[in-house]
C-alpha cells in the first residue's frame, strides 16, 4: 500500500486561533471543575503532550495553583495496531487517584486513540474524574466518545487529514486540512 502525496486544502487555525481556543478551554475547564486544585493534565503523545503544558500554563497563570502535566503512554494499548508486547504501565509524575485528570489529544477521529488513553490511565489508578480536551474534533467517530472541550469542530470528509503543527514540534502553530494530490474519484 502506498502511502498517498498530500497537499494541503485549508489552513484552518493560525498561531492566535490556536492560542485563543486553548484560553477558552481553560476557561471551559476551570468552570466546570470550580477549581485547579484537584485538576491534573495527561498529554497523548506527540501533539497532545505540549497542548496539556500550555492548558496547564493558562490555567496556572488564572488560578495561581501549579497543575501537573504527564504524558500518557498508548502504543500498547491501542487496538487498531498490531500488538508488540503486553501492555506496560509507567508510572505517572503525579498521583492519579482522586485527581479530575484532563485527557489532551491534538486531534479526536475515530475514537481509538482516546480508548486506548482511558485504558492506559486506568492502569495507573482510579481518577476521581476523567475528561477529555481536544484542539480539533473532525468527526468520523468509530466509537461513542464525545470531547468536553474542543478548540475547534472541523468536519472533514474521511479522505482528508488534518495537519496540527505546534511550535514545540514542528516550528509553528498551524491546523491545516490537507487531501490527497493523487486521489481516484
Amino acid at each position: 500500500m502506498t502511502v498517498p502525496v498530500m497537499r494541503e486544502k485549508a489552513r484552518v487555525m493560525d498561531a492566535d486561533a490556536i492560542r485563543r481556543a486553548l484560553v477558552r478551554m481553560a476557561h471551559e475547564i476551570l468552570e466546570r471543575n470550580k477549581s485547579a486544585e484537584h485538576l491534573a493534565m495527561a498529554g497523548v503523545p506527540t501533539r497532545g503532550v505540549p497542548l496539556a503544558h500550555r492548558l496547564a500554563g493558562i490555567i496556572t497563570g488564572i488560578e495561581h495553583v501549579e497543575v501537573p502535566v504527564g504524558t500518557l503512554d498508548i502504543a500498547r494499548y491501542r487496538d487498531d495496531r498490531p500488538s508488540r508486547a503486553a501492555p506496560t504501565v509507567r508510572p505517572a509524575p503525579f498521583d492519579v487517584a482522586g485527581k479530575v485528570v484532563i485527557l489532551i489529544d491534538d486531534v479526536l477521529y475515530t475514537g481509538r486513540t482516546v480508548r486506548a488513553a482511558l485504558d492506559a490511565l486506568i492502569d495507573l489508578g482510579r481518577p476521581g474524574g476523567i475528561q477529555l480536551a481536544v484542539l480539533v474534533d473532525r468527526g468520523h467517530r468509530e466509537l461513542p466518545i464525545r470531547p468536553d472541550y474542543v478548540g475547534k469542530n472541523l468536519p472533514t470528509s474521511s479522505h482528508e487529514h488534518v495537519a496540527v503543527r505546534l511550535e514545540e514540534t514542528d516550528g509553528k502553530d498551524e491546523v491545516v486540512i490537507e487531501e490527497p494530490t493523487d486521489r481516484d474519484s
